[in-house]
């Protein structure tokens, strides 16, 4: 006999993969966008659930703007235009497509329009703790150099820390919200190239040009790295036909 615990327990898991499911067939295409979804009923039947769950999917699903309720007619898919790319589970569930989509592109041009003056005004800004929490994922990433997680992971921490420590409170905003997709960016650019050495050197330099309050060095460094991204998602690209690099997953 199955207790309540047991059921709270696997309940999340099941929502979980519901969740995941549909929103795959809705980025395969499977419901293209402007097309509504399978009735309530009919998704119980395929996914061999409980309206309750597939109810709770289908208001994840909107909350993350891939599905609108319409009342009376059904659930639709929403145009990817509205969808919340930035969100970590949408990234993940985008997968392989995240490249047919230009997404990791996108990505870049934000960071181009942001990190070279977030790290200008880090130079000016960042007081001697966040220096050295900035140094700290830059150890990680030099220690990493071999596991792609483990970099990715340091990698992201130092631009997030380097956003934060511009001081601008925008900036500092934006160093959450967009954490998730500056995760699959660098992980799909890391993931592309056997080694990292001028990457780990031009994060290295510039932490010096923070410790020397040197803003146009810092600028300077931040945008050499993102050529460095620019580069390598290009050989990631180039490379995706043959073998499809596994993205991080946000998933629990």
């Amino acid at each position: 006999m199955t207790t309540q615990a047991e059921t709270n327990v696997r309940r999340p898991r099941v929502q979980k993969n519901v969740t995941r499911a549909i929103a795959s067939d809705i980025c395969a295409e499977v419901f293209p966008a402007g097309a509504m979804l399978p009735t309530e009923n009919e998704l119980c039947l395929r996914h061999g659930v409980s309206r309750t769950v597939i109810r709770e999917s289908l208001k994840i699903l909107e909350s993350k703007g891939m599905v609108r309720g319409r009342s009376r007619i059904g659930t639709q898919v929403c145009p990817r235009e509205e969808w919340n790319i930035l969100d970590g589970q949408v990234l993940e569930w985008i997968g392989p497509r995240i490249f047919e989509l230009d997404l990791l592109g996108s990505v870049l041009e934000a960071r181009r329009a942001i990190e070279p003056f977030a790290a200008e005004c880090a130079a000016e800004r960042a007081t001697v703790q966040e220096v050295a929490e900035i140094e700290r994922a830059w150890q990680t990433m030099r220690d990493a150099e071999g596991e792609v997680a483990r970099f990715t992971e340091a990698d992201v921490a130092f631009h997030a820390a380097l956003l934060r420590a511009s001081h601008n409170r925008v900036f500092m905003q934006l160093a959450g919200i967009i954490q998730a997709a500056l995760q699959f960016s660098l992980h799909a650019s890391n993931a592309a190239v056997d080694a990292h050495g001028e990457a780990v050197a031009v994060h290295r330099e510039l932490i010096e040009a923070l410790r020397l309050r040197d803003g146009a060095t810092a600028r300077a460094c931040s945008r050499r790295m993102l050529d460095l991204a620019a580069r390598d998602l290009a050989v990631a690209e180039r490379k995706r036909p043959l073998t499809t690099t596994a993205l991080p997953s946000n998933e629990c």
